[in-house]
């Protein structure tokens, strides 16, 4: 019998597989302001980012400030290519399928961003209003608010609840709010991440074993 009561999983790179598109998206956006960056800068820079801090961050590098609507910008790309491209990470729904305990997702990403995400790749009927994102609160991991509000509202303290990451600021997230948390690394990009996981695992079909 498992430990925990309840799973909490990150959104994207756990349950949609939209860490690459999404940061090209930003790629390319910085790169027309004249960052000069790549996937992998921004894959290891931005990757669990809030929006606000990846903006920060493309501030810095082009040393003056973004545009007042770069968000909207960044939103409507990214959706499109969402669209035309997002899939859910292999074996999630088999998992989800097999998973006895009670389960939600929270992300960073703004409500508006998850759900799309989860119809695209047929997810969202296993989560409906089981949903949490950091934007509700106004508050951004590894604050581990939003970790915190998905237990208390699906009914459990942290110690009963196993969080799902990918980031390493997801990771730092979940160990500030005292919840163990297991790194996926299917994507993973920082050998940090598995030391500062409770456990780390690459394949998600074996999920269902380690709990």
């Amino acid at each position: 019998m498992s430990k925990y009561k309840c799973i909490i999983f990150d959104c994207d790179g756990v349950l949609v597989d939209s860490e690459p598109l999404s940061n090209q998206v930003m790629v390319d956006i910085a790169n027309e302001l004249g960052a000069n960056i790549n996937l992998k800068y921004a894959l290891r820079n931005f990757k669990g980012n809030s929006f606000n801090n990846c903006a920060q961050q493309i501030s810095d590098l082009i040393g003056k400030a973004v545009p007042n609507n770069l968000e909207e910008i960044y939103r409507e790309r990214s959706f499109e290519k969402f669209r035309n491209e997002i899939k859910p990470i292999n074996g999630i729904k088999n998992v989800l399928d097999d998973l006895k305990l009670p389960f939600c997702v929270a992300s960073s990403g703004p409500e508006s961003k998850i759900k799309l995400n989860l119809e695209l790749t047929g997810l969202m009927e296993y989560f409906q209003e089981n949903i949490f994102s950091c934007y509700t609160i106004g508050k951004w991991k590894p604050d581990p608010s939003v970790f915190n509000w998905a237990a208390k509202t699906m009914g459990y303290n942290p110690n009963e609840c196993l969080i799902i990451e990918d980031s390493l600021i997801g990771v730092e997230g979940a160990l500030n709010g005292g919840f163990d948390v297991f790194g996926y690394t299917a994507h993973d990009y920082h050998d940090e991440l598995r030391k500062m996981a409770t456990k780390t695992f690459s394949e998600m079909l074996i999920l269902p074993e380690l709990l």
